[in-house]
């Protein structure tokens, strides 16, 4: 059973850093693509970043480039986001989904297994 349960976040002071991992089960990393997205209250789920099966081709939504970072770790099949330098607008719920074919992709619509989701707060 394809599973992946977000952990981390929390309330974070501007201009600091945390770290959301996601915790995949019933698969294996080298096969699927993980993605990150966010959603803040009234706005639509937009893709954040995401990392490929095969090689682990990254990507990322122009508004957090040079601030957040991708990551796996096969030997524990998490995938990790770390994200430094956060601002008021990075505020929102954080979600991990699987992309079955293994390409990295920032669109909803091509994943199909998705986390509860994690809240992420950058506030003083």
């Amino acid at each position: 059973q394809v599973q992946v349960v977000e952990s981390g976040g929390g309330l974070v002071q501007p201009g600091g850093s945390t770290r959301l991992s996601c915790a995949a089960s019933g698969f294996t990393l080298a096969y699927y693509a993980i993605g990150w997205f966010r959603q803040a209250p009234g706005k639509e789920r937009e893709g954040v970043s995401c990392i490929s099966g095969e090689d682990g081709t990254t990507n990322y939504v122009d508004s957090v480039k040079g601030r957040f970072t991708i990551s796996r770790d096969s030997a524990t099949n998490t995938v990790t986001l770390l994200m430094t330098n956060l601002k008021p607008e990075d505020t929102a719920v954080y979600y991990c989904a699987t992309e079955p074919f293994g390409t990295c992709s920032l669109f909803n619509k091509d994943y199909d297994y998705w986390g509860q989701g994690t809240q992420v707060t950058v506030s003083s």
